[in-house]
This record gives C-alpha cells, structure tokens and sequence, in this order.
C-alpha cells in the first residue's frame, strides 16, 4: 500500500480549470471533497475498496461535478484544483483563491 501512495504522490498536481475540461467532458472527473485527503480517496480507488468508495459516494463526499460547480468554474478561468489521476477518474478538489 505504501508504494502505491508514492505513486499517487508523484501524480499528485495542480491544475488549471481549462486543462480539466476535456476531462469535464469525458466524464471523468471525480470532485472530493476538501475534508478528504486527496491521496487516501486515490488510493481507495486504485485499491478498489468499494466500501471506503461507495460511503464517501453516500455521504456526498466524493461526487461528479455538478452544473452549477461547472457553470461557476467556467466564470473564473484562474481556478485551481489539487488533481490526481487514477485511471480513469481525475480527482479535483478546489484550492483556495
């Protein structure tokens, strides 16, 4: 487990809200919410432990983006995100302004 969370920290990044809109568009990106460490959601997800997974989902913790998250992102061209890629989700959280 420990050598898949370094791999998930060398993945780990900031991006910028026009590099994940094709992302957006694909339909894989995964908004976790800021109580979660990025890293432990990652390596749930890569781990498949379905039911770490599946009570974030619950708790609307982990959740695709909705439009008004979108339409508000789409508003602020400078937004950042912590992102990490687990194939085939990118999981965002917002960074602070």
């Amino acid at each position: 487990m420990e050598d898949l969370k370094a791999q998930l920290q060398e993945n780990l990044d900031e991006a910028e809200w026009e590099w994940l809109k094709p992302h957006i568009a694909r339909d894989v990106v995964v908004v976790v919410d800021p109580r979660l460490d990025l890293l432990d959601v990652g390596e749930a997800i890569a781990s498949d432990r379905v039911s770490s997974v599946q009570h974030w989902i619950s708790e609307q913790l982990i959740a695709k983006p909705s439009v008004a998250q979108i339409q508000d992102w789409n508003t602020d061209s400078h937004k950042r995100f912590a992102a990490l890629i687990v194939q085939p989700y990118v999981l965002v959280q917002e960074k602070a302004p």
